[in-house]
């Protein structure tokens, strides 16, 4: 099995290039989605770090907001129990699907949270930033603030873009970009089965 993980900064469009691939998507921000929506072990746990701030369940993003927003350093109390719940399901994931040729990782935090092996296939999404704005800006929870901080935990761009082994351009409409990843792809295969 190939995992070939998408990296880039936030607004990128991580999700969408991941999908073009058309092979299982592992996608980090949708599990926490579901984590906050389903587990009520985590909500309990965040109301134990956080009791004034976390008030009901299913645990509400405005709330998770609002805790950051309140002091800086409740982004890495959150982190500490949402992320092994996620890691969890990645390796639930993995086990499902380790008979595909190949699997996408859409995992914002994949390097910082050591997430990857060695044999991964790295793609960075470097995506212009006049475009990443536009993005998002249209976003039912942007905010400003929040976008800094959760910045502040990702790598640098180009620190994620020396590590890639490959770079996509996705500053082109949706039918190219389409092409695009199945160039990719075969030469990602290709390359796997002559090394």
């Amino acid at each position: 099995m190939i995992k070939v993980a998408v990296m880039g900064g936030i607004g990128s469009g991580k999700s969408f290039i991941a999908k073009l691939f058309k092979y299982p998507v592992f996608n980090a921000d949708e599990e926490v989605k579901l984590i906050y929506k389903k587990d009520r072990k985590c909500f309990i746990n965040l109301k134990k770090k956080l009791p004034k701030l976390i008030k009901s369940f299913p645990v509400k993003k405005s709330d998770l907001i609002k805790a950051i927003n309140n002091d800086k350093k409740n982004l890495a109390k959150i982190s500490s129990v949402v992320h092994p719940l996620v890691r969890k399901k990645m390796e639930i994931f993995l086990k499902k699907n380790k008979t595909r040729k190949m699997i996408i990782l859409d995992i914002p935090l994949l390097i910082e949270n050591k997430l990857n092996n060695k044999g991964d296939v790295l793609v960075f999404i470097n995506t212009r930033k006049s475009k990443v704005v536009s993005r998002l800006k249209k976003r039912k929870n942007y905010n400003v603030n929040i976008l800094k901080e959760l910045k502040k935990n990702q790598y640098t761009l180009l620190k994620k873009r020396k590590l890639a082994n490959y770079i996509i351009d996705n500053n082109y409409p949706p039918n190219i970009m389409k092409l695009k990843i199945q160039k990719l792809k075969h030469k990602i295969f290709n390359e796997r089965n002559n090394s």
